[in-house]
């Protein structure tokens, strides 16, 4: 198998090189000690190798020798001390690392790699769901987001709203550019998920005019003004539709199976579960009588020993049958990879996505978060693309030994390039220790 020159490791880092090289300095004075480049790599080097310690990290990588890691693998030529890479990042642009995000995805795309995202009628599934990378009750800024507590204590945090591609099927999913949940300069209201949603939407479909995508979203997005917009960006969507908070629907629908409108299909599973699915095209999502408020409703249910062990409702624009009933249930409960591949694998598995690397002034805490997300985005490419990659990592049981192992590693010996490393980890040198030595004490 041939591993795309553009995907392999030296081709995404240099692509990272030439946009944060390009990215203006305001620092002042003629000379700088660490460059705007070599801060931002180092700090990437760091997420990519999920060190949650950039002391500690910076340490390891700096020996007596000539040159070191840092220097080759991600072309770091000055190593920043941590005060200095804080001070750097806190002054950069968060939207200055977006097109990064455009250019992968771009190559993934022209190696072919995206086509098998496909799902409905070649649309590609694309869940959004809110995350908070950061918290504390004493650290703030003009863009945290707070909460008060019932104690009076004051939360303050940093959110995001994400937005990936994600299949059914597949363990991969394709990060996009996510959008913060922030507040402004001199806003006196706090910015929230949905409005994000309509911020990331609109910009999602700006960077990526042509594509087909399918918008899963949970309840907070099934509502007129939110599906207008959507609409408006010529996508589809599934959103769930939960009974508590969709009355007037549920009171409808009950009134269309009456009718006879409501239709049922049940099937079986090798498990001998009942897979039960229910739907109802023409909805009135709410009171309105605007033909542009309809959704289509459907419902899905397992049945394992007369038991409901599984039970969630969706609305959709997507004109619902008996052929694609099953695809769309599937589509809306993929909602959740989003949640299971991208955000549990950020927090738990390693990249240490709540951890306080660096809070800031200003955008120091959010750019962490998207270093992060691109050392992420690198993975998951070459989890698709690279058999050096997928080779060594079939040596470990889980990815956080994984990664133990590499950072292990670079922690002693240093290499030319990526594909050395992952050769040396996959079939290590044969090393024998020395024979035990006979004593010298002889008996006089």
């Amino acid at each position: 198998m041939h591993i795309k020159k553009h995907l392999n490791f030296t081709s995404l880092r240099q692509a990272v090189s030439d946009l944060v090289s390009g990215l203006s300095d305001r620092r002042q004075g003629g000379k700088v000690d660490h460059s705007l480049h070599d801060s931002c790599l180092s700090a990437l080097a760091m997420m990519f190798f999920q060190d949650p310690s950039m002391l500690a990290f910076q340490t390891r990588l700096q020996s007596a020798m000539h040159k070191n890691n840092l220097q080759t693998l991600f072309d770091v030529n000055s190593i920043p001390k941590e005060s200095q890479m804080k001070e750097i990042l806190d002054a950069v642009s968060p939207e200055s690392f977006h097109p990064i995000f455009k250019e992968f995805f771009a190559r993934v795309q022209r190696a072919k790699y995206l086509e098998q995202f496909r799902f409905i009628d070649d649309a590609y599934l694309l869940p959004l769901d809110g995350t908070q990378y950061f918290s504390s009750e004493r650290i703030s800024c003009k863009h945290c987001l707070s909460k008060t507590l019932k104690n009076g204590k004051t939360i303050y945090y940093h959110q995001v709203l994400a937005a990936t591609i994600v299949h059914p099927d597949l363990k991969q999913v394709i990060p996009l550019a996510p959008e913060p949940i922030q507040n402004g300069d001199g806003s006196e209201k706090q910015d929230c998920e949905r409005n994000a949603g309509k911020r990331l939407v609109k910009k999602i479909r700006e960077t990526h005019p042509k594509l087909k995508f399918i918008v899963l979203g949970d309840d907070l997005y099934a509502n007129d003004p939110f599906i207008r917009m959507v609409k408006e960006n010529n996508m589809s969507f599934i959103f769930t539709a939960k009974p508590d908070s969709h009355t007037f629907m549920f009171g409808s629908l009950d009134l269309l199976r009456y009718l006879g409108d409501g239709k049922t299909v049940v099937k079986q599973d090798e498990k001998g579960r009942k897979h039960i699915y229910k739907w109802c095209n023409n909805v009135p999502l709410n009171k309105t009588q605007s033909k542009s408020d309809y959704v289509n409703f459907l419902e899905f249910s397992i049945i394992t020993d007369s038991k409901v062990t599984f039970k969630s409702s969706w609305v959709t624009d997507i004109p619902i049958t008996a052929d694609n009933i099953e695809k769309l249930a599937k589509a809306g409960r993929a909602r959740w990879k989003i949640e299971n591949e991208a955000f549990n694998t950020l927090k738990n598995q390693g990249y240490h996505a709540e951890h306080n690397f660096g809070h800031g002034s200003s955008n120091l805490s959010l750019n962490f978060f998207l270093l992060n997300l691109i050392a992420f985005f690198m993975h998951q490419i070459f989890e698709l693309s690279d058999r050096y990659y997928k080779e060594c990592r079939k040596k470990f049981s889980s990815k956080k030994e994984f990664w133990n192992q590499l950072r292990c590693t670079i922690r002693v010996l240093v290499f030319d390039n990526w594909e050395q490393l992952l050769q040396f980890v996959t079939d290590p040198p044969v090393n024998r220790a020395p024979p035990l030595q006979k004593s010298c004490n002889k008996k006089s």
